[in-house]
C-alpha cells in the first residue's frame, strides 16, 4: 500500500504533515510518498529515525495557497503538490492521495485527474459527527457542492451508506434528509423532490426528514443535506464547542475531556466521495495526529475497496 501525501498543503505543513506521516509508517510498516518541495522536506526528515524503504519524497515545486482560484491555479501551476500527489494516484504509482490544503484546488484535481463515477454528477464530502450512542453519524455533503439537485442529494445518499456498509461493516445503513420537519412535505423545492425520489429508492433504507437538533441522536447512520447548508452547519457546532468550552474553562478552570470528540483538528479526514480514486481531505488546521488519522482513514477505504463499492451501489439508483 502507498499513499501519496500533499506535504506542502496546510497551516502547519510541512512540519505537521511529515510528522504525522513519519509516525503512521512506523506503525503501520506501510508506505508514504511524500510531494512537495524536496529540500523543505529533507530538512524536516532530518528531525527523524525513519525508514527510506518506506517513506520517500516526489519533488512538486509549486503550492496552491487557500486564497486561490481552484480553477486558475490548476492551469496556472502544472507542479502544484496537489496535481503531482493525484496524477500518482491515477498512475497507478499510489493508491490514494491526502491533502490538508485547499479543498476546491483538491476537488478539482480529484475531478479533472481522476474523473467521477459513471452516474455521479456532483462528488460530495463526507464528515462524521458524534452521536449519543457513542458512534458516529456521516453528514454529506460537508461543503463541496452548495448548490444541488435533488438527484445529486440522492446520490450523496448512495454513496454515503455504500461508505458506511464497507468501511464501518453497518448493514443496510440507516438515510435520513435534513429538513425544517420530519414530516414529508418540510423543506425547500429541492429537499420535497430529494425525499420523493429518495423513497422510490428499494436500495437505499431511507427514513424520512431529520431535523437540526436531531443532528447527534443516533436516528440514523446518513444524513443528507446540500453542501451550502453541511458547512455552514459544520462551523456553526465548531463555533458553538469552542464558545461553550470557553465559558466553563472561565467558570471551572478546565474543559472536560469529552470535547475532545468534537474537535475537528483531530478527526483526521473526510473521503471525497463518487470519483474514481482515494483522495482524503483533512482540515487545514491539522497537526501531526489528524494528519495520523487521516492516513488511515485513507488506508481504510483502500482496504475495503470503496471506490468498487460506491460504483455498484450508484448503478442501482432508479
Amino acid at each position: 500500500m502507498k499513499i501519496a501525501v500533499d506535504a506542502m498543503g496546510g497551516d502547519y505543513a510541512p512540519a505537521e504533515v511529515v510528522a504525522g506521516a513519519v509516525e503512521w509508517c512506523r506503525d503501520t510498516l506501510n508506505k508514504v510518498i511524500l510531494v512537495g518541495q524536496q529540500d523543505r522536506l529533507n530538512d524536516e526528515l532530518k528531525n527523524y529515525d525513519y525508514d527510506s524503504s518506506l517513506l520517500s519524497i516526489v519533488n512538486a515545486g509549486q503550492i496552491i495557497g487557500m486564497d486561490e482560484s481552484p480553477a486558475l491555479a490548476l492551469r496556472k501551476k502544472k507542479d502544484a503538490s496537489i496535481l503531482v500527489a493525484t496524477r500518482l494516484v491515477k498512475e497507478g504509482l499510489a493508491d490514494a492521495v491526502l491533502s490538508c490544503g485547499s479543498t476546491g484546488a483538491q476537488m478539482a484535481a480529484a475531478l479533472f485527474i481522476l474523473g467521477r463515477m459513471e452516474g455521479v454528477e456532483r462528488p460530495p464530502i463526507g464528515v462524521f459527527i458524534p452521536n449519543q450512542a457513542g458512534g458516529t453519524t456521516l453528514l454529506m455533503d460537508a461543503g463541496a457542492n452548495v448548490d444541488c439537485k435533488a438527484s445529486h442529494l440522492v446520490q450523496f445518499a448512495a454513496l454515503g451508506g455504500s461508505y458506511l456498509s464497507a468501511v464501518q461493516g453497518l448493514d443496510n445503513p440507516r438515510i435520513a434528509l435534513l429538513s425544517n420537519g420530519e414530516e414529508a412535505g418540510k423543506g425547500n423545492s429541492v429537499s420535497i423532490e430529494a425525499y420523493e425520489l429518495l423513497q422510490k429508492q428499494e436500495s437505499l433504507n431511507f427514513m424520512g426528514n431529520i431535523e437540526g437538533r436531531d443532528l447527534f441522536s443516533a436516528k440514523s447512520d446518513v444524513i443528507i443535506c446540500d453542501g451550502f447548508t453541511g458547512n455552514i452547519l459544520l462551523k456553526s457546532i465548531e463555533g458553538l464547542v469552542m464558545f461553550v468550552a470557553h465559558l466553563i474553562k472561565q467558570e471551572s478552570g478546565s474543559v472536560p475531556g469529552v470535547f475532545g470528540k468534537l474537535d475537528y483538528t483531530q478527526v483526521g479526514g473526510a473521503p471525497l466521495m463518487g470519483v474514481k480514486g482515494v483522495s482524503v481531505v483533512c482540515h487545514g488546521s491539522s497537526r501531526r495526529n489528524s494528519v495520523y488519522n487521516g492516513i488511515s482513514i485513507a488506508s481504510d477505504c483502500i482496504k475495503n475497496n470503496i471506490v468498487q463499492k460506491q460504483q455498484d451501489i450508484i448503478k442501482n439508483l432508479i
